[in-house]
């Protein structure tokens, strides 16, 4: 089979890139998807986010492990991402945060002439339609549906008023004109009509209204082995789908978006990567390119753990789970309630010093207990605390394991290999802490999980035997136009015509939030960059 365009990989990135060239009725494109459809209720509901982060059992989720982590007394951290159409915006918390707009401008400092703020905020905006209508920062007509929670607990207002106790101000908007403060995270959700309620996934917002366009082919449970190269051009990908090997060939290019681990992982499979790298598996180098996989960088994250004095929360035991079952019974009727939540309702955004230009950590805070991605249960009901270095110093990289490709790829974040890091880290737990003892939060604080005796030490060894990834991976097909980049500012894959990457993988530099959000934007300019037809402005 052949189409102008052939894209691997229908996450964020992805749904967005096939819905936006498609729009072009004279251009074929081809969606990729080793996952499901990315319909079913774990991912409608935004409550059941809880079943699929595990990865026991790996429903929507590729449940990917890390090498050990020295950092992290030696432990393997655990990476859930999405398998299915949308990606891992079908099993998030469906946040919706942009990043500080000094992210942007960095990327330009950088060399990536284009990305900086004033050059990126137009993609936010075309791809958002905001519940309360466009203005300077947001979009009112855009195909994601972002909006305020239906109905936020009352502990998750008395975190905010917690914070406000600390002087940590409070903010209606992180992506507004100040990103600093506390408040009520914005989420990705449909806010009316007959999916009131439910998750707007990148699939659910981009893909599905397209998918019946007669030139628009979506392939699910379809594994990608290689980008074929033809004499120094991408010109096909060889997949496996339904146990038959088949090669779709592309006219015009071929577009990786695999996420921060696929699309190096493919890269290298195709022979496009580290010579030494694929020199030791035996895969022959068609690109020397030794990037990829490098500059791999995440968020790592420390948890605070209580048990709750009031049921109002998420609980595990038989009145939380009667709880939780009526509140999916009301969801299904008005799209409103507990099942409605993003779970990670509330938030802030602090600077770990004064002098700082912009905050460089990020705190979610939890109406349940979560405990090492909730893989470790605990009985009764309970509310959690995160706390996250935005930008850290640590960076690790991606590799294989071998050539098969239905392996997982190798992953080595490298946490906590700048020293920088931990302790910023323990600067932010600190601040934590306090947070979570003040007095807003009396009513519902009860026994602490993992108590320690609050010396320096202990911390740091709390944070090296629990903290683990807030599942923000990226940089490992970084931009830029120096010469060790892996694509240029136009995302074109250096040295090899007719391939490029558009996900988060090519990101030079970690941004200050979550990413979802931002690989959404990547593919909106990318769309403009491939096809540069006239779409209408934002309002």
């Amino acid at each position: 089979m052949e189409f102008d365009y052939v894209i691997v990989g229908g996450g964020s990135a992805g749904c967005v890139l096939a819905a936006r060239l498609s729009e072009d009725p004279n251009a074929t494109v081809c969606l990729i998807e080793a996952g499901g459809g990315g319909r079913d209720i774990f991912i409608r509901a935004p409550a059941l986010v809880a079943a699929m982060v595990s990865g026991r059992p790996k429903i929507n989720n590729w449940a990917f492990h890390t090498e050990p982590q020295p950092g992290l007394n030696g432990r393997r951290g655990f990476q859930p991402r999405g398998k299915a159409l949308g990606g891992s915006s079908a099993i998030n918390a469906m946040l919706y945060v942009r990043g500080h707009s000094g992210d942007y401008d960095d990327w330009a400092d950088m060399g990536c002439e284009g990305w900086d703020w004033s050059g990126v905020l137009p993609y936010f905006r075309r791809s958002e339609r905001f519940a309360g209508g466009g203005d300077a920062f947001h979009g009112g007509d855009g195909p994601l549906q972002v909006g305020p929670q239906s109905a936020p607990r009352k502990i998750t207002r008395a975190f905010i008023e917690a914070c406000e106790s600390m002087q940590i101000r409070r903010t209606a908007d992180f992506n507004g004109p100040a990103q600093e403060g506390a408040g009520l995270y914005h989420v990705t959700q449909f806010q009316d009509g007959p999916q009131r309620g439910e998750r707007c996934s990148a699939a659910a917002a981009y893909l599905f209204p397209a998918m019946g366009r007669g030139n628009l082919t979506v392939l699910t449970r379809a594994l990608s082995e290689k980008v074929v190269v033809e004499e120094g051009r991408a010109t096909a990908v060889r997949i496996r789908h339904h146990g038959r090997a088949r090669v779709l060939r592309a006219r015009r290019e071929v577009i990786l978006s695999a996420g921060a681990f696929g699309s190096p992982q493919l890269l290298m499979l195709s022979g496009i990567g580290p010579a030494e790298e694929l020199g030791a598996h035996g895969i022959p180098v068609i690109r020397d390119l030794p990037q990829v996989g490098r500059n791999l960088q995440d968020h790592l994250d420390y948890v605070l753990s209580y048990k709750s004095r009031r049921r109002d929360v998420v609980g595990l035991n038989p009145r939380g789970l009667g709880r939780l079952g009526r509140a999916g019974l009301r969801w299904r009727k008005t799209g409103q309630g507990l099942f409605a939540s993003p779970m990670a309702e509330g938030g802030a955004f602090l600077r770990s010093a004064p002098g700082l230009d912009r905050p460089d950590l990020q705190i979610h805070f939890v109406i349940g207990i979560v405990d090492d991605h909730m893989r470790k249960l605990h009985f009764g009901d309970g509310y959690s605390c995160h706390i996250c270095v935005l930008r850290p110093h640590s960076a690790g990289r991606v590799g294989l394991h071998g050539t098969n490709p239905s392996a997982a790829p190798r992953i080595d974040p490298a946490y906590l290999s700048d020293p920088r890091d931990l302790e910023t880290l323990k600067q932010g737990a600190r601040v934590m802490e306090r947070i979570m003892q003040a007095d807003a939060l009396t009513p519902w604080r009860g026994e602490r999980l993992y108590p320690h005796d609050g010396s320096d030490r202990a911390l740091e060894e709390d944070i090296r035997s629990r903290a683990d990834t807030i599942y923000h991976p990226v940089g490992t097909c970084r931009m830029g136009s120096d010469a060790d980049a892996v694509v240029d500012t136009a995302l074109r894959v250096i040295g090899v015509a007719g391939l490029r990457v558009v996900d988060a993988s090519i990101m030079p530099k970690l941004i200050g939030g979550n990413t979802n959000a931002p690989t959404m934007m990547i593919a909106e300019k990318a769309a403009d960059l491939i096809q540069p037809v006239q779409r209408p402005a934002p309002v």
